[in-house]
């Protein structure tokens, strides 16, 4: 079987090693195509491709279309949103995800960016500490649970809701379970969100949700940028000078957002799996994942039905 890695921004070259390794250790061929600057490109290659490992490259009809032969796609990370699951399905293609790979790194960026909030972006004026203070983690996915062994270990007070993980898993992980979103946004100083962007949660961090922090309350958003009502947002910053905002994710109204100086951040790029250990486990969990589906058939982490 061909598989082909994907990468317009390539894996490390530690990555590349391991899933090589394993790719050609389970007796399949690599081929690699890095840095590729026109979708022409990619369309040429995947031609003859049986499966694919792919990073923040989109994957849509046309793509699939091209690809003939193939029968898996694998996003190198938790998010799938680049990857058009309907067209996946009508042309009968897996397309699965490496849920985990990356949780530690954009957990420990969770704290980057917060501990960095608190002490005032570091302006040489008194900040606060986050000992005792009160963290809500929207969804209790790889990431927030990461969230959570973090923040115990800074002394914070940590809550939870998520709609598809059951309370008394969220209590076991010795974290608070919340009956609702409005009760973690209400109760915590600071929430911190992980929810995927679906077609429910696009937009749905907005002036009401985010306005029911108490003064003082901080939005980290390190999930997807698609989930944050940005107008809204601006507006409730606008009227409430007390909340900050930082993310990962550059907003498309981050000029706007800049205008709130000392209560505004947002790296340059994504970089919550930024990492050289996320890289490369990603990238090896799904040359793994894409063996194991030519060998055994395997799907378990298949988005699209």
């Amino acid at each position: 079987m061909k598989v082909l890695v994907a990468t317009e921004k390539p894996f490390a070259a530690a990555a590349v090693e391991g899933i090589r390794k394993e790719v050609e250790g389970a007796g399949h061929q690599l081929v690699l195509l890095e840095k590729y600057t026109e979708k022409a490109q990619l369309l040429e290659t995947v031609a003859d491709a049986d499966a694919m490992i792919i990073r923040s490259d989109k994957v849509d009809a046309e793509v699939l279309d091209a690809a003939k032969n193939l029968k898996i796609v694998v996003r190198a990370g938790a998010g799938y949103d680049n990857i058009d699951l309907a067209a996946a399905t009508a042309h009968k293609v897996v397309a699965e995800n490496t849920p985990g790979q990356n949780a530690n790194a954009v957990a420990e960026l969770v704290f980057g960016l917060l501990v960095m909030a608190v002490r005032g972006f570091y302006n040489g004026k008194s900040g606060s500490e986050l000992l005792g203070k009160k963290l809500g983690i929207l969804a209790f996915g790889n990431v927030g649970r990461n969230v959570a062994r973090i923040a115990k270990g800074f002394g914070m007070d940590v809550y939870a809701y998520d709609a598809y993980c059951p309370a008394d898993v969220i209590e076991a992980a010795g974290v608070h379970a919340v009956a609702n979103q409005d009760e973690l946004f209400k109760n915590c100083d600071v929430v911190s969100l992980h929810i995927p962007a679906t077609p429910e949660t696009k937009e749905s961090i907005n002036y009401a949700v985010v306005g029911q922090m108490k003064k003082g309350g901080i939005l980290v958003n390190t999930a997807r940028k698609e989930v944050i009502n940005e107008p809204e947002l601006i507006r409730l910053m606008q009227e409430r000078t007390d909340i900050k905002f930082v993310t990962d994710i550059k907003p498309d109204a981050d000029a706007e957002f800049a205008a709130f100086e000392g209560r505004y951040f947002s790296t340059p790029k994504k970089m919550g799996a930024q990492t050289a250990e996320a890289n490369i486990n990603a990238g090896i969990a799904a040359a793994r994942q894409i063996n194991a589906f030519f060998a055994e058939g395997c799907t378990k982490f298949q988005v699209n039905k």
